[in-house]
């Protein structure tokens, strides 16, 4: 598995100097390749391959008046800007051919020199750590770095990054062994939301921290110092850091809060199953500031990664499912309800709130999707013997415990696809 490791670097006034020649290099090849490709298109040529550009963009341009700059920058770092330009334009077409999953990718477009995040990425050779708390980079020299843990192993890149509130950073790719945890009894499902940021089946709540919230009084005083000054000033480029440093401070603090959350879920439970919830939908509504204050994506992906890397199941439910309608008790589904109605109680008896339901009947999907998925006995025991997954079974009459089709009562509801008993939702078939 590979990891990022990310440090914060130190360099001095000529270092920061050397690093701006380097995005500079960098961008102006990126942007060469991307003009290239362009006028290939243009003119119904065939692109011209990563290793002919590095000759004509690298190499030849050296030697003229108008880049002979590029010298200045290290090699293999311009080789990578235009090798980050060929994955730009593979990630285009596979998305337009339908082979990238996610949403569909624009054409690699020029980059700016006023974008607020620059990067640069030094392959291996140019690029060493150095002990006494030093990195060392082609052609700009030794920057102190911030230790703050080991690498587990030799990197493979070294991408440095310099942020919108000036601070540089080292983002190490290095291969790390599956860190699989001891295996645990616990299951949990969770419900996610925004009075609450998330509730379990068991009923506890994780308080949403709503850190953008809490910090928009003072983002609102720090953009109106900066919508006042001068265009182009001193001054307007001072009110931008403060402004970039309390954004980045938000941010920080949320990635933060999410990383503890997540991994704790992780370590404390075998499984855990979660919602698809459509959040770039929900970020089209009124709620917006809210959906991206409480980062609901960036969740469900570190839960994903840290499942994969310790050995966890992560179940990701059908988001159609009427999680929030149906009675866990009895599986009536009770039908739709606004936000604002927070407990409701089931013709059955039973007395419900909204969250610790749903989570509730996300477990039950989970676990049902998980069995499945194994291949193990998902159905009510009717005296048959289960297959394998996938497998024909031979025919076999039904048995009398089974009840037909006319004899299923509230207990048993279809639910996309699935079906519950006695709160319990099982898949309808053993193979996908």
């Amino acid at each position: 598995m590979q990891l990022r490791y990310r440090y914060r670097l130190y360099p001095t006034p000529g270092q920061k100097q050397a690093l701006a020649r380097a995005f500079g290099c960098a961008r102006v090849v990126y942007n060469d390749t991307v003009a290239a490709r362009r006028a290939a298109h243009a003119n119904g040529d065939k692109y011209p391959s990563g290793t002919v550009l590095q000759k004509r963009l690298i190499t030849d341009a050296k030697k003229t008046n108008e880049r002979a700059w590029l010298t200045d920058a290290a090699a293999q770092m311009l080789q990578q800007a235009i090798r980050d330009c060929d994955q730009a334009y593979k990630n285009f077409f596979d998305s337009l051919k339908g082979r990238r999953g996610g949403r569909r990718m624009g054409a690699p477009r020029f980059k700016s020199r006023k974008d607020a995040r620059q990067a640069i990425r030094f392959t291996r050779g140019a690029f060493s750590a150095v002990t006494d708390g030093k990195l060392t980079l082609a052609k700009i020299g030794d920057i102190k770095v911030a230790w703050s843990r080991d690498l587990p192993s030799v990197p493979s890149s070294c991408t440095v990054i310099k942020t919108a509130d000036e601070r540089f950073f080292a983002s190490f790719v290095v291969e790390v062994g599956d860190e699989t945890l001891e295996p645990v009894d616990a299951e949990t499902g969770i419900d996610l939301g925004l009075s609450a940021f998330a509730v379990d089946d068991q009923g506890r709540i994780i308080d949403n921290p709503r850190f953008l919230r809490r910090a928009e009084r003072k983002l609102k005083r720090l953009q109106r110092a900066v919508s006042r000054k001068q265009k182009g000033s001193n001054n307007r480029n001072k009110a931008r850091k403060k402004l970039a440093r309390q954004h980045a401070k938000v941010r920080d603090t949320r990635l933060d809060w999410l990383h503890k959350t997540t991994t704790t879920l992780i370590r404390e439970n075998q499984a855990v199953y979660v919602e698809d919830l459509a959040v770039s939908g929900l970020a089209r509504t009124r709620l917006a500031k809210s959906v991206h204050d409480a980062s609901w994506g960036t969740f469900r992906r570190l839960l994903e990664e840290k499942a994969a890397r310790y050995g966890r199941d992560l179940v990701v439910i059908d988001r159609w499912l009427p999680t929030s309608q149906t009675c866990f008790a009895c599986g009536r589904i009770d039908g739709p309800k606004p936000l604002s109605v927070r407990t409701w109680s089931c013709s059955c008896g039973t007395h419900h709130d909204r969250d610790q339901n749903a989570a509730r009947n996300i477990l039950a999907a989970g676990r049902a999707e998980r069995l499945n998925a194994c291949g193990g006995d998902v159905r009510p025991r009717t005296g048959a013997v289960a297959a394998e997954a996938g497998t024909p079974e031979a025919p076999h009459k039904r048995s009398r415990n089974l009840p037909s089709r006319q004899e299923r009562t509230s207990k048993q509801r279809t639910i996309a696809g699935r079906r519950v008993v006695s709160g319990a939702v099982v898949v309808l078939g053993c193979g996908r």
